[in-house]
């Protein structure tokens, strides 16, 4: 393994590395997804087990429609939140007290949009689709991904300054400076290093821990179907599509792939649609290629999907076994968030190398503006409501941003 440089990427773990350092590195990606993926169920009510274990389930299955070439985890979307409280609160107002049933309903239809777009994907050719997005649009999305992320990273880390830069200076110096294997587990090093800080400085809560089971099965409930609800949520996934396409070209550009046409952007679409929909049937939140995870990639150069089942495996088994959620959950934020200062940052810098290796003009005036307004609108927080009849939803973030610079590549003339 210390005959491994850091330019070297691992692409066959197991032949590389071994079973025990594969595995290792697999439930650094499930410390790496956990936060996020168990942030989105708190903040709506969704049940945190069901959660992690679908989210396990749905990219094992995932990977196998993709053809196992991706290394990517599917883990709850941000996205959805608003939405989902939305019909919550809509059904209070019709007088049912839960809504979370209907409002799952309304993601597995915003799963089942994406399998139509892919269709016309496969139908109308990749190329077609991707032309939509030269390297002008998407390093300036990619960008938007990585810093979008980095309030949330700030908010974590400004819990407890002093965790937030041991974890994160750990995970620098095992990145920069050590050998072999321990060079391509930064985070995972810098969790555990973070934590034991924590520990001895009383910063950690074990109360979670002592009142969780040791074992019990997720609480799954089945999503109901209301066109009322469905017309709350689906149309998200207009805007959850283009980041979807995001996303897959930043993983791509992570690792040095082009996975729009193998195994496919119809793929890749068709897996994260019907993964979305399979969660939220049984009551899970709706999925998404994780950003959080590429940033791994990035950090460890290790490239092999293989990692990203590992991880699937244990995230099942954290939503059976209450009692080890609770410890990774006992985890401060601030430690977390100080890892994600690199991570995030990674994918932000990415979007930069996109540009810089393209080498795209920015003499010229319409690459400037495509750039400018990309950037602006994705993390400025603009939002576009929308209203058709009786049905209200929004556009915001990465997505309008990404639909702009779309609009604009195409209608801005190319200089002479």
């Amino acid at each position: 393994m210390e005959n491994v440089k850091q330019h070297e990427p691992i692409r066959n773990s197991l032949e590389q590395l071994g079973v025990g350092k594969t595995v290792l590195l697999g439930a650094q990606h499930t410390f790496t997804m956990f936060g996020a993926t168990v942030l989105v169920p708190i903040l709506t009510g969704l049940n945190v087990s069901v959660a992690l274990f679908m989210a396990g389930v749905c990219t094992l299955i995932g990977h196998l429609i993709m053809k196992n070439r991706v290394p990517v985890f599917l883990g709850s979307s941000f996205a959805f939140i608003a939405p989902i409280l939305a019909a919550v609160e809509l059904a209070k107002a019709n007088g049912i007290e839960n809504g979370l049933p209907y409002a799952a309903g309304g993601i597995v239809v915003a799963g089942l949009i994406y399998v139509v777009v892919a269709l016309l994907i496969y139908f109308f050719g990749v190329e077609k689709v991707v032309s939509f997005f030269p390297p002008i649009v998407t390093g300036p999305i990619i960008m938007v991904i990585g810093l979008k992320l980095a309030p949330t990273a700030i908010s974590m880390a400004s819990e407890n300054w002093f965790l937030a830069i041991v974890a994160f200076l750990v995970v620098v110096v095992i990145n920069i400076f050590a050998k072999g294997f321990f060079q391509i587990i930064p985070v995972i090093i810098g969790l555990i290093v973070g934590y034991l800080v924590a520990v001895v400085t009383g910063n950690v809560d074990f109360t979670p821990l002592s009142q969780a089971a040791w074992v019990g099965l997720p609480q799954f409930t089945i999503a109901k179907f209301d066109f009322q609800y469905i017309m709350v949520i689906a149309p998200v996934a207009l805007a959850t599509i283009v980041e979807h396409i995001g996303d897959v070209m930043a993983i791509g550009a992570t690792v040095e792939d082009d996975f729009t046409k193998d195994p496919g952007l119809h793929r890749t679409m068709i897996a994260d649609g019907t993964m979305t929909a399979l969660s939220a049937f049984f009551g899970g939140p709706a999925n998404t290629t994780y950003s959080e995870n590429t940033g791994v990639l990035a950090l460890t150069r290790v490239w092999d999907p293989l990692v990203m089942k590992i991880a699937a495996v244990f995230a099942i088994i954290l939503g059976g076994v209450p009692k080890i959620a609770a410890l990774i959950s006992t985890i401060p934020g601030s430690v977390i968030g100080g890892i994600s200062i690199v991570l995030f940052g990674m994918i932000a810098s990415i979007g930069l190398r996109t540009v810089v290796e393209h080498q795209v003009d920015f003499t010229k005036s319409r690459n400037l503006i495509i750039a400018a307004t990309i950037l602006v609108l994705g993390l400025g927080g603009a939002v576009v409501p929308i209203s058709i009849g009786l049905v209200n939803f929004s556009i915001e973030g990465m997505a309008l941003a990404a639909i702009v610079g779309i609009i604009l590549n195409k209608a801005l003339p190319e200089a002479k």
